[in-house]
């Protein structure tokens, strides 16, 4: 936290702002809109998942479409597009970024309409751990095809690709606020769109649908998603700290980088090319079992004893019993990164020190 958030939760309070919608909600939304720049305009929602929700609703995605997303990724990211009826293409990963293999979407795409004689209805791509994508290539492709683009930047708040904010380039973009982001509002997300008009329709969408009438009149399924004026409250606070907290993830991944360095089979996830700009959400390594003798159960184990939390990398959609059904055009990337991989503490909390102390108890491992 950074200490300004109770002044906002505050004028909540005496203001009896404490519901949906308020000066709170307004502001945070403009907040954003400067954050990410490019004359966007931003929706102030629930959760990144309702985000991602009302985008595949806008699109008018439904019952017997399908929706090419990201594999390598969280369950979020492909929930909606079942919500909406439609059905899921999961596309896997190429090894420079970890996210969207542009050559496999594209193989995909002319596939499913060699299958089903219709383009796929919007493509879902992830950046994972705040890794911007190999995004020309993305949106050259989607641009050939003209099929919209909604980025999930929901783990990538205040990263960059070309000097330019992620969630700015496609249709949609959607932003996280969950309490592990790297601002929070303790749950809560954005919807990034493209002018003013889709602003609106999207809080149409996202008050229920209620038509601007006296009385209660709606035309259109709506939904409960908007952001309430005391989460904004905590957002507005978080703004202010947020180019400090991406700094911080930045200068964690730095930490990380020199003190591997010398460590033969691990190796940090980093931008792979000037373009890309992390935050570094969760910094990452991989851990070559035949080189250090270990693998990323043993390391999170005895990270574990240590009282250090790590976790795996994300377990692929296209391996997941909930989607074993769903077409998957894969090429190994990802399965093969799940088991060699493990993301390592990274937030605003964590010091010099612990960079060190974590280091030096994974190399333990290693001599072991």
């Amino acid at each position: 936290m950074s200490g300004n958030e109770m002044k906002y939760i505050q004028e909540a309070f005496d203001s009896n702002w404490v519901v949906p919608l308020g000066p709170n909600v307004n502001g945070f939304e403009e907040d954003l809109e400067q954050w990410v720049g490019q004359d966007k305009k931003v929706v102030a929602l629930s959760s990144g998942t309702a985000a991602i929700h009302l985008a595949m609703v806008y699109l008018g995605i439904g019952r017997g479409d399908e929706v090419l997303c990201q594999s390598f990724t969280f369950s979020a990211s492909a929930n909606p597009i079942v919500y909406q009826g439609a059905t899921p293409v999961f596309v896997d990963s190429e090894k420079d970024t970890w996210n969207m293999d542009p050559q496999l979407l594209e193989e995909a795409i002319e596939d499913r309409i060699r299958k089903t004689g219709r383009k796929p209805k919007a493509i879902v791509p992830v950046y994972l751990y705040g890794m911007p994508g190999k995004i020309d290539e993305i949106m050259a492709i989607a641009n050939r095809y003209e099929i919209p683009v909604i980025e999930d930047a929901a783990e990538a708040f205040g990263s960059k690709y070309g000097g330019r904010m992620t969630g700015t380039f496609g249709k949609f973009g959607i932003m996280s606020f969950n309490g592990n982001k790297m601002i929070t509002t303790s749950g809560g997300g954005a919807l990034i769109c493209e002018n003013e008009e889709v602003k609106k329709k999207i809080m149409f969408y996202a008050t229920q649908s209620r038509e601007p009438v006296p009385y209660y009149l709606h035309k259109e399924i709506g939904y409960n998603y908007r952001m309430s004026n005391i989460c904004a409250g905590i957002g507005r606070g978080q703004m202010t700290i947020a180019a400090e907290h991406v700094r911080h993830h930045k200068h964690v991944c730095d930490l990380y980088v020199e003190l591997f360095k010398d460590v033969p089979g691990i190796k940090v996830h980093t931008n792979p090319s000037e373009k890309s700009d992390a935050n570094y959400w969760l910094n990452t390594i991989t851990i070559d079992p035949q080189l250090t003798g270990t693998n990323p159960d043993v390391v999170r184990e005895h990270l574990a004893a240590c009282d250090i939390e790590s976790r795996p990398l994300w377990k692929p959609m296209h391996t997941q019993p909930v989607f074993k059904d769903a077409p998957a055009y894969v090429n190994g990337v990802s399965e093969a990164l799940f088991g060699i991989g493990l993301c390592l503490p990274s937030g605003p909390w964590v010091t010099d020190d612990d960079v060190a102390r974590i280091v030096r108890e994974i190399k333990s491992c290693i001599r072991r």
